[in-house]
């Protein structure tokens, strides 16, 4: 049997239990592989209940510096007999498989085109540890051990990491640390270690990133401390899986970084409200108010939200929601990814709505654009939803270390003082003074008897007074429209990158490829595998709606343009369409909607398909198993 070989350039998976502890163990696993200055992308599989179902934690590990899910596994550790037999399936001819050889493995599930590597965790932990308990969490610990041995992760790391985790609770040290020795030294005494595939610490040249100089981090926690960087003051929420740790974030920093020094008091609020509803509620008014408020949820959130959002945008109040998603609709599959509310927030609410959308790609982004967010509500005086998922939020992802300039300055937009309505005549609220469909402000109290005090969802005239002539209602939505057109210049730019040069490419046509979100590493991974097959592709990551110029550019200069989403409906696609108006023939859609992330193999496939190129190995429409 020919073995899979290959240094830093692997995928391994873990199959467990819900509740078993398996998800520190795995986590120590990804940190010592980061540690040693590896590329290295783990994700979280995990079902919406407490304890029993199956979950899977896989690791990407890519010298080349590919962060996105490639497809397929290589090295399989499975201590979940319920789903042995799929997870045996999954893996690759010539790869691995780890498991708890403590009862025999059954007939039916031995393949002989990989190596099976069994390993009695269950008996050697009731042998070394007595509490039960104990015997359940640590053997998640063996098996990272034995990894070490079989992978060649240098020990000292993971004790380092281990001294981390339990400073102030020592006592669990030194029983953590025995598990991790008593599968090393199984593996040691047992196997041929290390495997054909292995790990070699540094000496890496990764084209995509600098891992010596990136941060292992999650979008929400990085979104939460871009609200606390961006000034917010005011959080209102209601608590929805996989937006929930966004705030426990902005609470965790805010008891930090929001208390008065002088007097110890706190200089923020947040407050969990009885539903969706009244949570984007309490942040329309506080940004009416003149506080920096936001709120975070998920798909179902957004659709109970689309009342306000469309209060705060036509009586524009200054609102930033962030959306991390989830697949739907309805309830859906809360703990799963997808790229689906897309359309759902571009026009949230009914009547003519279009709304600013910000799409991060990294931790990074997530902290920058979050920021951003709250300068372009000020601004435009909007709601700015910032279109996260479940894969970035939630997930540790390799990323670019957050930086921050002190000097710093919040963009507050037009906001008119006492001093300055004295010298205006008359106050008109929704006067476009400058022609950019910006109007000026004020906040509520800032005058005695000038400036705004209340504000309308209903139709209204330039100064703000209650009007059903159909010629003010025009000019406030066309004026509206206009606003919408200005923030084309605010809003962060797309990125292009050009093609990689093919000496004797395969096609005439110039394709073009455009992505957002975390459909981005593995399309680009995927273009570079398509290019080394003879076919170059340019690449657009696109960072906001609404679309820049450029967009429609590189759409006009390509033949063909796959868009890369993960939905069933390609909503980026007909977003496209409806705003740019380009012909449907031009565009071909790339899908993934099982709710586990997209692979660069899958993306490949499917381009493959639509080029018609005979020797694809096509994948199905849906196919990445968990």
């Amino acid at each position: 049997m020919k073995q899979i070989k290959g240094t830093n350039d692997f995928v391994v998976k873990f199959a467990n239990v819900n509740g078993s502890g398996s998800a520190s163990a795995n986590h120590l696993f990804a940190k010592a592989i980061f540690r040693m200055g590896i590329p290295v992308s783990p994700r979280n599989i995990f079902p919406s209940n407490i304890q029993g179902l199956p979950t899977w934690y896989e690791v990407r590990v890519s010298s080349k510096g590919y962060l996105g899910r490639r497809g397929g596994v290589d090295l399989m550790v499975c201590v979940n007999p319920q789903t042995m037999e799929q997870d045996i399936a999954e893996i690759e001819p010539g790869g691995y498989f780890v498991y708890d050889d403590t009862k025999p493995l059954a007939p039916h599930l031995k393949r002989d085109d990989i190596t099976y590597l069994g390993i009695p965790l269950t008996e050697m932990c009731m042998r070394e540890f007595k509490v039960p308990r104990l015997q359940q969490l640590l053997k998640n610990v063996v098996y990272v051990g034995a990894m070490a041995a079989l992978l060649d992760i240098r020990f000292s790391i993971l004790k380092d990491l281990l001294n981390d985790q339990f400073k102030g609770k020592e006592k669990l040290i030194h029983p953590n640390v025995r598990a991790l020795e008593m599968g090393f030294q199984y593996a040691t005494e047992n196997f041929s270690c290390p495997l054909p595939i292995r790990l070699e610490m540094g000496g890496n040249d990764a084209p995509h990133i600098k891992e010596s100089n990136h941060i292992l981090m999650n979008g929400n926690t990085a979104a939460a401390l871009g609200a606390i960087y961006g000034g917010a003051t005011v959080a209102a929420w209601y608590p929805i899986t996989p937006s929930t740790s966004v705030i426990d974030a902005f609470s965790k920093y805010a008891q930090r970084m929001r208390i008065d020094p002088g007097t110890g008091k706190k200089n923020f609020a947040i407050l969990q409200a009885e539903d969706e509803i009244a949570a984007m509620g309490i942040v329309v008014g506080a940004g009416w108010n003149g506080a920096r408020a936001f709120t975070a949820t998920s798909g179902p959130g957004l659709s109970l939200m689309s009342e306000f959002l469309g209060l705060a945008y036509f009586a524009e109040v200054p609102v930033v929601l962030i959306d991390v998603q989830r697949s739907g609709p309805s309830t859906g599959m809360p703990t799963r990814s997808q790229q689906s509310d897309i359309l759902a927030a571009a026009y949230a609410s009914h009547g003519d709505t279009k709304h600013m959308l910000l799409f991060p790609a990294t931790p990074r982004e997530c902290f920058d654009m979050t920021v951003q967010a709250f300068d372009l509500a000020e601004r435009f005086q909007t709601p700015i939803i910032i279109m996260s998922d479940l894969d970035l939020g939630m997930n540790d992802v390799m990323s670019p270390p957050l930086e921050w300039d002190d000097d710093y300055e919040m963009d507050r937009g037009k906001v008119l003082d006492a001093e300055a309505l004295d010298t205006v005549e008359k106050f008109g609220r929704y006067l476009d003074v400058d022609g950019d469909g910006i109007c000026y402000r004020t906040l509520p109290g800032t005058h005695p008897d000038k400036g705004a005090f209340f504000t309308r969802g209903s139709s209204k005239n330039e100064m703000a007074i209650y009007s059903e002539r159909g010629e003010d209602y025009v000019q406030n939505v066309d004026r509206l429209l206009r606003k919408f057109e200005t923030a084309k210049s605010y809003v962060p730019e797309p990125k292009t990158h050009p093609p990689i040069e093919v000496k004797k490419p395969k096609t005439r046509k110039k394709l073009g490829a455009l992505f957002f979100g975390t459909s981005a590493s593995p399309a680009y991974e995927a273009v570079e595998t398509l290019a080394e097959e003879g076919y170059p592709i340019d690449t657009m990551r696109i960072r906001a709606f609404p679309f820049h110029k450029s967009l429609d550019d590189f759409i006009h200069e390509h033949d063909a343009v796959f868009v890369i989403e993960q939905n069933r409906d390609g909503q980026m696609r007909q977003l496209i369409m409806n705003e740019c108006h380009v012909s449907p023939d031009k565009l071909t859609s790339v899908l993934n909607y099982s709710g586990i992330p997209i692979t660069a193999r899958t993306i490949a496939s499917q381009i493959r398909q639509a080029l018609d190129i005979e020797s694809a190995n096509v994948v199905k429409l849906h196919p990445e198993s968990v």
